[in-house]
């Protein structure tokens, strides 16, 4: 069974890398475009590190991470809105640097770097704190609730920390017409966040007394 998930996670992960990397290099019409290679190194080098730890730490949650099919209709919106998102920043970002119409600073490419790799670490500790980490909107068998670590703090550190790495992706391409673009994801993720309450409200047990407990959902007395 290893093996086939292996299998299935390193052909899914290629697939993402392949993409992506098309994504960023066709628009930019060149493969010298470095701040491509940097986010792809940033990106895909810790994503191989965490699939090969969830592959021999937790199995089940790299199987359901990969297999994941939405079945909530107002969540295969929000998939919808965020694949525009993605697909119109990164074409943005290589025709920025094809045509060179706003060059940001090397020391804002290096500090989101530096602050993308924090959000990824602070992402995989939220990975080890919640092995219900599911990619759908679905409450499973015998789940629990999650409120130790990050989730004292707020309700869904897990979105709040894919914002951060998402406003850094533009900035790290370069590229701030991208950055004007992800700027949609803050109101993507709330639209998921509302419909996602709803579902564990009605379906896991003990949820209702969390949100009693922890007020906040993605940011401490704001939201």
């Amino acid at each position: 069974m290893k093996k086939r998930l292996l299998f299935e996670a390193i052909t899914k992960y290629l697939m993402g890398l392949i993409i992506i990397g098309l994504l960023i290099f066709l628009p930019a019409g060149t493969l010298s475009y470095w701040n491509g290679w940097l986010f792809i190194g940033l990106l895909f080098i810790p994503m191989f590190i965490v699939g090969i730890i969830m592959l021999f730490k937790s199995p089940e949650l790299l199987r359901s991470r990969l297999n994941a099919k939405e079945k909530e209709s107002e969540q295969k919106e929000v998939l919808v809105y965020s694949a525009i998102m993605f697909i119109t920043g990164f074409i943005l970002a290589g025709l920025n640097y094809r045509y060179k119409w706003l060059e940001l600073p090397n020391i804002v490419i290096i500090i989101s770097s530096i602050l993308f790799v924090i959000f990824y670490l602070l992402y995989g500790i939220v990975l080890k704190e919640n092995a219900y980490l599911l990619r759908t909107i679905e409450v499973k068998d015998n789940q629990k609730v999650i409120d130790n670590g990050l989730y004292r703090i707020v309700r869904h550190p897990m979105y709040a920390i894919t914002i951060g790495l998402f406003f850094m992706m533009p900035l790290i391409l370069g590229s701030l017409y991208s950055l004007i673009v992800f700027l949609l994801y803050p109101p993507i993720i709330i639209k998921r966040i509302k419909n996602e309450e709803k579902v564990l409200e009605k379906d896991l047990k003990g949820y209702l007394a969390y949100e009693k407990k922890v007020k906040y959902r993605l940011i401490p007395y704001i939201w």
